[in-house]
């Protein structure tokens, strides 16, 4: 989103788009993913289908879409929010070729813009849980993340709690923040001073994020901190997940300004010990096991990590996904670095870990 688009590169989303929703159709768990399958069933045991009715903001991103595909795989109905005629020429591409049924396999479209707090009611109007993934197109059609889109990110942020806490229906929402909201808390004095463990409970500092310009950053803060004030003012029950660089197939073409955007800081991040990636179905996974969890002991910020990038090998290895040199993300850095911090997902780790122990126990 965000770099404009040549033919080939519309191409390779709308095959992605399809290859994802073939699968759906055929209800084929994927194995990638330890307890999937047991997930799915235990899912489809507790909750009745008025139960399973959820929105995805942006449901054709390329998060969106993995946790559309993670949800029709357990059997709930999905409402795909789209806000932009981008998306819509998408799913009509994917409807005139006969691989996507919106009005089957419990699949429904509905356009809703961000900016109005009432179309959004409307569009979550029968729903019990939103998900909301923050993807966004530059609206000046560039590349990259600028700081007026750290702001549209906050607005539309804002309405979306607003438009949940007004929607009688809603009872939950899953927000999609960044491990950036977390990690970008130190400069080189100061790091000595923080604690060393960064995990849900840390907070980026907003004064850093701006002085060293990173928007992606600063917008990811800016809107999950504005997201819980409202929550915490209404009584609206609301989870948020902070994941590392979301990676997966093509990654860096599905998702490029979100991608470069990360990135940015990244030397500094490698020598900090806290450039890290996820898997973008296993982030999905993670999205779906702690809404469904909200009900029982879920709450609060959960960190999402499966990798972090420690050694020049393995940044070698990202940077060849993106075609771009390793000295990006790792400078000129040493093989073995002495990380000034350590991440921790142990919170989201022991969350899931419960949940497929309780799959095994009860099969």
């Amino acid at each position: 989103m965000g770099i404009v688009r040549t033919d080939e590169r519309e191409r390779r989303e709308i095959e992605e788009l399809r290859r994802m929703l073939v699968a759906v159709h055929r209800r084929k768990d994927d194995e990638e993913f330890r307890g999937t399958r047991l997930l799915s069933k235990d899912l489809d045991d507790d909750e009745d289908q008025e139960e399973k009715v959820v929105c995805v903001t942006s449901g054709v991103s390329f998060l969106g879409l993995a946790i559309v595909n993670r949800l029709l795989l357990r059997r709930y109905s999905v409402r795909i929010i789209l806000d932009n005629q981008e998306d819509v020429e998408k799913l009509r591409e994917l409807e005139n070729r006969g691989e996507m049924r919106t009005n089957n396999n419990n699949v429904s479209v509905i356009t809703a813009k961000l900016t109005q707090v009432e179309d959004l009611v409307q569009a979550f109007d029968g729903c019990r849980g939103v998900f909301h993934t923050s993807a966004f197109s530059d609206p000046a059609g560039l590349s990259g993340y600028s700081k007026s889109m750290a702001e549209i990110e906050v607005k539309a942020t804002e309405n979306v709690i607003k438009a949940c806490a007004r929607t009688p229906s809603v009872r939950n929402c899953v927000l999609t923040s960044s491990l950036l909201a977390c990690s970008w808390r130190y400069s080189a004095t100061a790091a000595q001073d923080l604690s060393p463990v960064v995990n849900q409970d840390s907070w980026s500092d907003e004064s850093l994020c701006i002085n060293k310009k990173l928007w992606y950053a600063l917008g990811k803060l800016r809107s999950e901190k504005a997201a819980w004030k409202l929550a915490e003012e209404s009584g609206f029950k609301l989870t948020t997940i902070c994941p590392g660089l979301i990676t997966g197939p093509d990654f860096i073409d599905r998702n490029p300004t979100a991608t470069i955007a990360y990135l940015k800081g990244a030397q500094e991040m490698y020598a900090n010990g806290l450039l890290a990636t996820v898997d973008v179905m296993r982030l999905a996974d993670s999205h779906v096991c702690v809404y469904k969890e909200m009900n029982k002991t879920a709450s609060g910020r959960y960190i999402c990590f499966d990798r972090v990038i420690e050694s020049e090998d393995e940044a070698e290895k990202l940077a060849k996904e993106m075609g771009m040199p390793a000295n990006k993300l790792c400078g000129n850095a040493c093989e073995h670095i002495p990380c000034h911090f350590e991440l921790s997902n142990k919170k989201l780790t022991s969350l899931m870990s419960r949940t497929i122990r309780t799959c095994y126990n009860q099969s």
